[in-house]
């Protein structure tokens, strides 16, 4: 029996390619064990345990950017997440570490290595994160999801998705979808998510443009991010257009979401930019304006082969977000080349095959 160590933390970003690779590994050995390693802070506390999958606890372990009290006192918080790591490798006699970023994977990266346990880094992002840029220079296999990476040694693998979301039909999940969601059997639909917290300039922006959309006849499923639900948070309908607006705070089926939408509104993370393209639904992206500038990066490839356009976070008003979505919704043709040009554009396959790099790797 073989047991893998899956690490990451935080974000979606982080979590849903590791639920993903541990599904596809789950599918190519039904016998391997898997326990998955985040911190207390991170959705990983209620996302992983959901997906039926072991998950045990290390603390973060940010790394500080500046001088202060974080940067001294790192060396001993570190070591001391280290030492908890290593316990658990030993505990579940690991056989590999695949690590997918984020405060949780730096300590089991390193003890690991002082274990001499295989590692195999998945690096989300166009532009690498710092812990995975640590891990890259001592790792076995290095696995990026996207060919403008920068890491050592690395290999374009595509990112890890949900087997729901790598043979989603869309046209033929479409009504139960939108029955789910109470959308309107016929009529162009608007998705709009950022991501699993929100994003208030999204946000911000549909409100504004909310009437204009309704009243042309568009509907729109609004992830809002739990922390953006309010009790005076409704929805509506234009009775005359036969469009309605429906607010959820959070998907925990994005196939269904995909499935019911026509266009997509939100961020440009690694997940939503690579999931969009599997699943084939354009998209209007609106990079994080913070950070390094991954989330333009990641979208790069897509809105060079025509499958979504970006909207810089700045220039998101209502005004540009009806004067973008409404000419695009409403143009089936223009939809279907956009659809074509996300196609095939990514690896639907990718978690297939970071699992069987991870087997190998650890049968050797």
């Amino acid at each position: 029996m073989v047991s893998i160590v899956l690490a990451g933390g935080g974000t979606a970003g982080h979590i849903s390619p590791m639920v993903a690779t541990a599904e596809a590994l789950k599918a190519a050995d039904p016998e391997v064990t898997l326990t998955c390693v985040g911190t207390p802070k991170g959705i990983e506390s209620t996302v992983v345990p959901a997906a039926g999958l072991d998950l045990t606890m290390v603390a973060a372990v940010p790394l500080p950017r500046r001088l202060g009290v974080d940067l001294i006192t790192l060396p001993g918080r570190l070591i001391g997440a280290v030492l908890v790591a290593r316990r658990i490798l030993s505990k579940h006699k690991a056989r590999a570490v695949v690590g997918f970023g984020g405060y949780a994977s730096l300590p089991v990266y390193l003890a690991a290595r002082t274990m001499r346990i295989p590692v195999i880094v998945h690096e989300q992002n166009a532009l690498p994160g710092v812990a995975n840029r640590v891990a890259a220079r001592f790792a076995s296999r290095v696995c990026v999801s996207f060919p403008n990476t920068t890491l050592p040694t690395q290999e374009y693998v595509g990112l890890p998705v949900r087997s729901s979301i790598s043979t989603l039909d869309r046209a033929a999940l479409r009504a139960e979808a939108r029955r789910t969601f109470g959308l309107p059997a016929a009529g162009p639909v608007l998705l709009v998510s950022g991501g699993s917290q929100g994003a208030a300039s999204i946000n911000r922006a549909v409100d504004a443009a909310m009437s204009e959309i309704l009243a042309a006849g568009v509907s729109i499923l609004h992830v809002l991010g739990p922390k953006n639900m309010s009790a005076t948070t409704m929805a509506r309908t234009d009775v005359g257009a036969g469009s309605v607006y429906e607010p959820v705070a959070y998907v925990d089926r994005m196939e269904l979401a995909y499935a019911a939408a026509d266009l997509m509104l939100g961020r440009s993370g690694a997940g939503t930019v690579v999931e969009t393209a599997v699943v084939g639904l354009p998209g209007v992206f609106v990079p994080l304006p913070h950070g390094n500038g991954e989330q333009a990066r990641n979208a790069a490839p897509l809105v060079e082969a025509g499958g979504c356009v970006i909207v810089p976070d700045r220039e998101l008003t209502g005004e540009r977000l009806c004067h973008e979505v409404l000419p695009l919704i409403t143009d089936p043709a223009r939809l279907a080349r956009m659809t074509e040009a996300g196609h095939g554009l990514v690896p639907s396959d990718a978690a297939a095959r970071l699992a069987a790099i991870v087997l190998g790797e650890a049968r050797r």
